[in-house]
């Protein structure tokens, strides 16, 4: 299975840990942009010129498109448990509308947009990455 991971990018060490253990797994891994770079701190926070300079929705929306899931790592950020930001919540919503399988390695986080996360009925791993099938 293809797999796009998404998260914000302070979550880029564990989004490249993770990304190793789906390949184990058997799986094809996208990771957005640069992800390497914010990993070891070469690369802060994304802003609003990166974000537009480089195209990054409409860059991630192709790989989203054309991956078979989406695994939204949601871990704790800002004292926020499982958070999922604007940037991971924009991207759920592209694998919802594309038919994409939506995979959250935790549960849904205590924001004012849970309610439509879980309306995208996203699969909680509850941590576990076996859950995702190979060929599903």
């Amino acid at each position: 299975m293809k797999i796009a991971i998404c998260g914000s990018m302070q979550f880029g060490k564990e989004m490249v840990e993770t990304k190793v253990k789906l390949e184990q797994l058997g799986h094809v891994v996208v990771l957005p942009k640069d992800t390497e770079e914010y990993a070891s701190g070469k690369k802060g926070a994304e802003g609003k010129w990166e974000k537009q300079e480089g195209d990054l929705f409409k860059n991630y929306w192709n790989e989203i498109k054309a991956s078979d899931a989406v695994l939204i790592l949601n871990l704790t950020k800002n004292g926020v448990e499982n958070y999922i930001g604007g940037n991971a919540l924009i991207e759920v919503a592209f694998a919802h509308v594309l038919d994409k399988k939506i995979y959250l390695l935790n549960s849904a986080p205590e924001m004012n947009y849970k309610n439509e996360i879980e309306a995208m009925s996203p699969e909680i791993l509850n941590g576990d990455l076996s859950k995702i099938a190979v060929n599903e």
